[in-house]
């Protein structure tokens, strides 16, 4: 049992991998920008109780594998991912600003699916085979 969670009143193991990329795919996440969209992210699962089991920032997309409660939809820490992340960056860094004059800095949807069909490890193995230095959540090219 020791895969599984708990919370006051369940025990549960939900992993889903999320996948959401930037407003006309265009390649900002490196460098700064990077770093301070993995630090906003791990605080906001943090603050949600979201484990992130692994992740992946790409230049265009960011890959996360998480753990979450059954209390806590999906839909919602799309919500908090994306409109906090999206927020913070664009106030903090001017070259975000003239990108995304409109504020929205992510496209509209978001990937998202049980790891019911496919195994952990697969996915686990798939996000790491995009190389990394921070094991559990990397920026790709660092």
């Amino acid at each position: 049992m020791s895969n599984y969670r708990k919370g006051s009143h369940s025990v549960f193991s939900i992993h889903l991998p999320l996948v959401w990329i930037t407003k006309y795919r265009k390649k900002i996440l490196s460098g700064d920008i990077a770093q301070r969209a993995r630090s906003l992210i791990r605080g906001i699962c943090e603050k949600h109780q979201v484990e992130i089991r692994k992740g992946h920032i790409a230049p265009d997309h960011i890959h996360l594998f998480v753990s979450i409660s059954p209390s806590l939809a999906v839909s919602k820490l799309m919500q908090q991912l994306k409109g906090r992340t999206a927020h913070a960056m664009i106030n903090e860094f001017p070259l975000l600003r003239r990108q995304y004059w409109g504020r929205h800095m992510w496209a509209r949807g978001y990937f998202c699916c049980s790891s019911g069909n496919v195994t952990d490890e697969v996915i686990k193995q798939y996000i790491a085979q995009q190389e990394d230095a921070d094991e559990t959540f990397r920026i790709e090219g660092e």
